[in-house]
């Protein structure tokens, strides 16, 4: 009988501790960012760090989302919020064979399309300045503007094709869950 599991029938590629990322705002819309305790300073060219740059902070530490971390946030006014950001999955590249190619509305959407103009939906106040918003059906996400605002583009051809005729915007951190319609 065996009681601790064999490393080499792991098959998960998880740390065993997660990073832990602590944005700290301050009243002027900076951050000081601590990464397991010890501070992540700004790039020279950027001086501090600010809200609007959520995402640019994450990406740095995780070096470009290789790798989950956990973030918590500690507002001005005394709320925080904390969440575990996985790493992104990171395409495999797939052998070339002469099978039907993959129908145009699965593929990843581009920033736009000659000739179609992109379907905008405002998601509303609620958002963390630069967080990640999910886009569901799922087919995109967008970053939050610096005052919070969630604003998606969506590739009409992706709406015809799913019969969507609703969309869900999700802050990744804030939590804030938009459902608006797309007529």
């Amino acid at each position: 009988m065996r009681l601790t599991p064999d490393p080499a029938d792991s098959t998960s590629s998880a740390p065993v501790v997660v990073p832990h990322l602590v944005l700290d705002v301050r009243e002027d819309g900076t951050l000081t960012a601590t990464l397991n305790r010890h501070p992540v300073a700004a790039p020279e060219d950027v001086g501090a760090w600010r809200r609007a740059m959520f995402a640019q902070i994450i990406d740095h530490v995780t070096h470009d989302r290789a790798i989950p971390v956990r973030v918590t946030v500690h507002e001005v006014d005394g709320s925080t919020f904390t969440d575990i950001l996985p790493a992104a999955k990171r395409p495999t590249p797939k052998p070339e064979t002469n099978s039907q190619p993959e129908p145009e509305w699965t593929k990843r959407p581009s920033k736009r399309r000659r000739g179609v103009d992109p379907i905008e939906v405002d998601g509303g106040d609620g958002f963390i300045a630069g967080e990640d918003i999910a886009v569901a059906l799922i087919v995109a996400h967008t970053d939050a503007t610096p005052d919070g605002r969630a604003r998606a583009l969506i590739d009409p051809q992706v709406v015809t094709a799913t019969k969507a005729d609703e969309v869900v915007l999700v802050g990744r951190v804030s939590g804030t869950i938009a459902v608006r319609g797309l007529a």
